[in-house]
This record gives C-alpha cells, sequence and structure tokens, in this order.
C-alpha cells in the first residue's frame, strides 16, 4: 500500500497547500477517526481518511474602554487572538489546548496596571479540570518550578532552579477512574497546573506531555473565573469538560 507524508496526503486530499496543511497538523486540528495527527511528516497511507476540526468562534464576554474578556476556545493560540482585536494586548496567556477566559487589556495605563496585579499576585485564577485517578480530598501544592524554553516548552519540578509555584485542588466529580477539579493557582508558572497535577500522580486528561495516558482532543483544562481588579469574569464549561466521558 502506497505511503506519503501526513502533511502532503492532507494536501492532496483537501485541495489546499502543502504549507496550510502541515499547518493545521502543528495546530492540533487534523485527527483519524478519533485520533490526533501529531506529526506532519510521518509517513501514513495516502488512502487515509483526515477530519478536521476547525476551533469554535471566538466569544466576546465583555469589553470596555480598559478592558477585553474572551472565551477563548480550546486549540487556538492566545496570541492569535491578540492579532485579532485590534488595539488589544494580552494581560496573561493561555496554553493553546486550554479554553476559557482570556483577558486583553486595551490602553497602556490599564495594561500597566492589571500586569502589576498579575505579578503581586493579586489576581484570583480558577479552572476546571479532568485528571487521571481518583482524588478524594483537597491537596495544596508548594512544588517549585522550573521551565526550559528551548524549542517547546517543558516545566519540571526543581526545588533548586525552580521558582516559587502554588496550587490548590478539590475534587468536584468522579467518572471511573477519572475526577473532575477545580482549581486555584496564586502563581502563574508556566504549564504549573499541569506540572503540580503530574507530580501528585493525576495528570490532567489528554496531556501526553505530563504523564496522562488517555487519548482525548485535547488537554482538558479549562480557565472558569478570573477577578482581577473591579472585575470578575466566568467562562462556562464546553461541552467535554462539563461531561466527559
Amino acid at each position: 500500500m502506497a505511503t506519503d507524508k501526513a502533511y502532503k496526503v492532507l494536501a492532496i486530499q483537501q485541495g489546499i497547500s502543502n504549507k496550510k496543511a502541515k499547518d493545521l497538523i502543528d495546530r492540533g486540528l487534523v485527527f483519524v477517526e478519533d485520533k490526533k495527527v501529531k506529526i506532519a511528516r510521518a509517513d501514513i497511507n495516502t488512502d487515509t481518511f483526515f477530519r478536521i476540526e476547525y476551533p469554535a468562534d471566538i466569544e466576546i464576554l465583555y469589553q470596555d474602554e480598559d478592558i477585553v474578556a474572551i472565551n477563548k476556545p480550546a486549540q487556538v493560540d492566545s496570541y492569535d487572538i491578540q492579532d485579532a482585536i485590534e488595539g488589544a494586548e494580552l494581560l496573561h496567556r493561555l496554553d493553546r489546548d486550554t479554553s476559557g477566559v482570556l483577558l486583553l487589556g486595551k490602553n497602556r495605563d490599564f495594561i500597566e496596571k492589571a500586569i502589576k496585579e498579575f505579578k503581586n499576585r493579586r489576581v484570583e485564577k480558577h479552572y476546571v479540570a479532568w485528571i487521571e485517578g481518583v482524588l478524594y480530598e483537597k491537596v495544596e501544592i508548594d512544588e517549585p518550578i522550573f521551565t526550559v524554553k528551548k524549542g517547546k516548552a517543558f516545566s519540571m519540578i526543581d526545588p533548586v532552579r525552580g521558582k516559587k509555584a502554588h496550587t490548590i485542588v478539590k475534587p468536584e466529580e468522579l467518572q471511573g477512574k477519572k475526577s473532575k477539579v477545580k482549581i486555584q493557582i496564586t502563581t502563574g508558572r508556566t504549564h504549573q497546573i499541569r506540572v503540580h497535577l503530574s507530580h501528585i500522580g493525576h495528570p490532567i486528561v489528554g496531556d501526553e506531555q505530563y504523564g496522562s495516558r488517555t487519548q482525548t482532543k485535547r488537554v482538558l483544562l479549562h480557565s472558569s473565573k478570573i477577578k482581577l481588579l473591579d472585575y470578575e469574569f466566568n467562562a462556562k464549561e464546553p461541552k467535554d469538560i462539563e461531561r466527559y466521558k
């Protein structure tokens, strides 16, 4: 049976350029049945049928002269949202797979004020996730995190080089050997929630980078609420978080 690079087969099937096909795979939008195609240059049968799942439309939760609150869909880069909103600048960012509340500032005075709030840990950040295993009680994790940013970012627990990180995890619901949890973080290290949950033996479902063995369309993590200054924003749970099976 004939084979070719996955992005080339996709390009022919969809009638698009090789460059666009590779970009779709790199963005995590291409599937074969229920399995995500992860390596654009992997050899694959030329009769493979691909399915592309484009992200949901961007929902604006709120905006005024200072701030824009977005309900970010999963599989959309935070910087792509910044580029789509003229004159706005990210106040923080979410990983590509993470959905939920994302904030952007609209003028320099407010942006500087908001960034100061983040740096001084006066911003409340709440998340919801599905994790591997059964969590019976509240857990607080205070383990320093060190991030390697060469190529694809990767973080780890490192008592010597790491920066302070604090995560609070509370069990919410059980589905077999998976737990739905509510999470609050008081710091904002790269991949903090993912690393801390992996460290206690409960990686987020779908987070293969940090130890999950469950294949899903994305890492099941959602930014549910942020409190900043006098603002509070909430993002409804998407279907894959609300009704995980």
